[in-house]
C-alpha cells in the first residue's frame, strides 16, 4: 500500500473505518476480500479538500473540464475542478449505457482530466475515455483515490493514484470464500447478507 508524499491518505482510510477486510461483493457484481469506501471518508468537506487537492497535483497540466467516471466519484470529482477552477460533468449508465447526460457536454480540444474515486477493473474508466477522445477531447489522465487493480488496467492514458491496495476481485462462480460458503457481509455495518456460497 502506498501514501502519497502530501497526505496520509491510507491513514485517514484506516481512521474512519473506510477499508474493510471480509467477503463482499463490489457494486460491479464481483467478489472481493477487501471492501474499500471512499463516500465514509468524503462525507467530510475538509477531508475532501485535501484529498482533492492531493488528487488534482498528480496532474498539475492545464484542464478544461474535471470529468467523473461514475456518480461514487461526483464528490471528488466537483472539489477538483473547483480548486481548478473549471468546469466538473460526469459520465453515467442509462438504460445500461454509458454517456454524458443531464445537457453536459465535451467540446473538440477541451482538456480533460477524468477522476476515479475507486479503480478495479478499469473497464468503465475505459469507457469515458474511449467516449470522451470521440467527443474531440484530449485526455491529461486518470487520477485515482484507490487503485485496487490486480492486472493490467485497459487504459492507454497516464493513470497515478494516491493509494494503491491490490486486491483481488473475482465472479461469484470463481470466489474461494463462497466455495467455502463464507457469508457475504454487508460493508455498511458488516452484517451478513447471504449464504455465502450460493450459486
Amino acid at each position: 500500500m502506498n501514501r502519497d508524499n502530501k497526505l496520509n491518505v491510507l491513514g485517514v482510510f484506516q481512521e474512519h473505518g473506510a477499508i474493510k477486510e471480509g467477503h463482499y461483493k463490489l457494486p460491479n457484481g464481483l467478489h472481493a476480500a477487501t471492501y474499500v469506501q471512499p463516500s465514509v471518508v468524503l462525507q467530510y468537506p475538509n477531508l475532501t479538500q485535501k484529498i482533492a487537492s492531493a488528487l488534482s497535483a498528480k496532474f498539475p497540466a492545464k484542464c478544461d473540464v474535471v470529468v467523473s467516471s461514475a456518480m461514487g466519484a461526483v464528490v471528488i470529482g466537483q472539489e477538483v475542478a473547483r480548486q481548478r477552477k473549471c468546469r466538473s460533468i460526469f459520465f453515467e449508465k442509462m438504460g445500461g449505457v454509458m454517456g454524458l447526460h443531464r445537457h453536459f457536454r465535451l467540446k473538440p480540444g477541451e482538456r480533460v482530466l477524468v477522476i476515479e474515486d475507486i479503480l478495479t477493473t478499469g473497464r468503465s474508466t475505459s469507457e469515458v475515455v474511449t467516449l470522451s477522445a470521440v467527443y474531440g477531447a484530449k485526455i491529461v489522465g486518470v487520477a485515482a483515490i484507490v487503485d485496487r487493480s490486480t492486472a493490467q488496467l485497459p487504459l492507454k492514458v497516464p493513470v497515478r493514484a494516491l493509494m494503491t491496495i491490490p486486491s483481488k476481485a473475482v465472479p461469484p462462480d470463481m470466489c474461494d470464500q463462497c466455495e467455502r460458503r463464507v457469508p457475504l457481509m454487508s460493508p455498511e455495518d458488516d452484517r451478513t447478507v447471504g449464504g455465502g456460497g450460493e450459486k
